[in-house]
């Protein structure tokens, strides 16, 4: 039987597959005995900063071995983790760290030439606190890195400062977790545009992750090319924790360079590569993917965003994988649907199928009633890696889970004869770009701050590649001036790359309905 805490798990792990490779990541190689000795020296650095069970610690990296030490150390002991999309600007990272009140932040100075804890000092303000203006609660900030910049913690030097802390201490706390305690907090926009907190329990995190691996018939054999970010919940959960679970090895990718991964595949023999359509659109139709050898790709599963029908059919013939499927989830709930074994690739381009083990899913009309088969509606789930909540805010967490424990998603499908789902719409506004999502609200936020616009609306459009991208059509004030170019700059400046609108179309009104909602419907049909 599984565990159901991350401790026990990563102590079964170590136990079952000892001197197999956990994770490769370059030159570095951490077999399973080793990755559970550097979680607990990780865990006695965090008891070195004062981290207690229950606390938060926030993750700002990416996908790199010392992530997943950070990660587990922090669970060892009972506190939560906090992931950080690493696209995020300051202000972005300082919103989510203020409403978690994180009390330790982990950070990779340097990396892609961003140096995180400057991002975060330089968009400072409020009173002031031990790391950061508006952060009282924010103790350290840990560089994995080590690029020694002023108000960081260097790696080796958070490891060294744990070894004053007995270990028994870690012992007792890693004991004293539960199955119910809280193993992570991954913050989501929403359309409000105010993040909120998705909490999963140890037992949630881990059944994600048990259910992703025996999908994707993990075992020991296989190696793990993890291109989706560890702060997302596809590479941390159908990711690092469902190959922990099975045994896998891990390979951290850094960044997504096509003729790298493709490099990778070659070299490691890669059997398990997932990740949004995007990536596999990209490497199908790279000029230079018929000079490497991938025939050691095994599954495949992408996420359900807009697809070319044809999509799958070239993962297998194309690139060679043996097993390709789609799947539908959101971080409410990881993974909801996986399509069927054996399925014929042109099928799975179509549906995500049936609800995985233990998720129960209705497809309900606006008064909460079954519709028929093949009959659009919200879809509902429910299932014991459903969400515990949303952190410290009751109101939304009523509002997306019902008395009768179902989740509504906001998204909208059909079911099939077979059980299988299709997604076909979204009642939120929320885009996919590349597989991140994107909450239009936010934008619209971060254009109403500019002097001279006066209002907008962000509606998604498709693009062949990323899947969409964003088109903001903006409303200037009277008497002011602004470029496309100038606006998509000041986005840019505020919030994630991916965030940013490909397109900005001046426009003199938005259309609106007889009670003045903004018709968005209508912006995207002329899109």
């Amino acid at each position: 039987m599984t565990p159901t805490t991350m401790p026990a798990l990563l102590e079964h792990a170590a136990a079952a597959h000892r001197d197999h490779p956990a994770i490769v990541d370059g030159t570095t190689i951490i077999t399973y005995a080793g990755l559970r000795d550097l979680v607990v020296a990780a865990a006695r650095g965090y008891r070195a900063l004062g981290v207690e069970p229950g606390d938060r610690v926030a993750i700002w990296a990416p996908n790199r071995a010392e992530y997943l030490v950070a990660l587990l150390g922090a669970q060892q002991i009972g506190a939560s983790v906090v992931p950080l999309n690493t696209r995020y600007r300051g202000h972005e990272a300082r919103v989510v760290l203020q409403r978690s009140r994180a009390v330790a932040l982990v950070v990779c100075d340097g990396f892609l030439g961003t140096d995180y804890s400057v991002m975060l000092t330089d968009t400072a303000d409020g009173e002031p606190g031990p790391v950061a203006p508006g952060l009282p609660h924010l103790r350290a900030v840990v560089d994995m890195n080590s690029a020694g910049l002023p108000g960081t913690v260097a790696w080796a030097d958070f490891l060294a400062a744990g070894e004053q802390v007995p270990a028994a201490d870690v012992e007792r706390l890693a004991a004293e977790v539960t199955p119910d305690t809280v193993a992570d907090i991954l913050f989501t926009s929403g359309t409000t545009g105010l993040p909120k907190g998705v909490m999963s329990a140890h037992r949630q995190t881990i059944g994600t992750a048990e259910v992703w691996a025996r999908g994707a018939s993990l075992s020991e054999a296989d190696r793990y090319a993890i291109v989706n970010p560890f702060f997302h919940s596809f590479g941390y959960k159908a990711g690092a924790i469902a190959s922990l679970a099975a045994g896998t090895t891990i390979y951290p990718v850094l960044t997504f360079d096509p003729e790298a991964l493709m490099q990778l595949v070659q070299e490691a023999g890669i059997t398990v590569l997932p990740g949004a359509p995007t990536i596999f659109i990209t490497l199908i139709n790279h000029p230079r993917r018929a000079e490497f050898d991938l025939s050691s790709l095994r599954f495949s599963i992408a996420g359900a965003a807009s697809v070319p029908e044809t999509l799958f059919e070239q993962m297998q013939d194309v690139l060679g994988f043996d097993e390709v499927a789609q799947a539908y989830g959101l971080t409410e709930c990881v993974v909801a649907t996986r399509s069927r074994a054996g399925e014929d690739p042109r099928h799975i381009a179509e549906t995500t199928g049936p609800g995985v083990p233990g998720i129960e899913i209705r497809v309900v009309d606006d008064s909460g009633a079954d519709v028929a088969t093949g009959t659009d509606g919200e879809i509902w789930l429910r299932g014991a890696n459903v969400m515990l909540g949303y952190f410290e805010d009751p109101e939304a967490t009523a509002a997306a889970i019902d008395p009768d424990g179902w989740l509504h998603t906001g998204d909208v499908g059909r079911l099939d004869e077979h059980g299988c789902l299709k997604i076909t719409d979204r009642i939120k506004d929320m885009f996919i770009v590349g597989g991140f999502n994107v909450y239009p609200a936010e934008v619209e936020n971060t254009l109403a701050t500019h002097p001279a616009v006066m209002e907008s609306a962000v509606v998604g459009v498709p693009d062949e590649r990323m899947g969409a991208v964003g088109r903001a059509h903006v409303v200037l004030r009277p008497g002011t001036t602004a470029t496309a170019d100038e606006l998509v700059a000041w986005v840019r400046e505020r919030l994630a790359n991916f965030k940013v609108p490909r397109e900005v179309v001046l426009v003199t009104e938005l259309p609106r309905n007889a009670s003045g909602k903004v018709l968005k419907t209508d912006l995207r049909a002329d899109a």
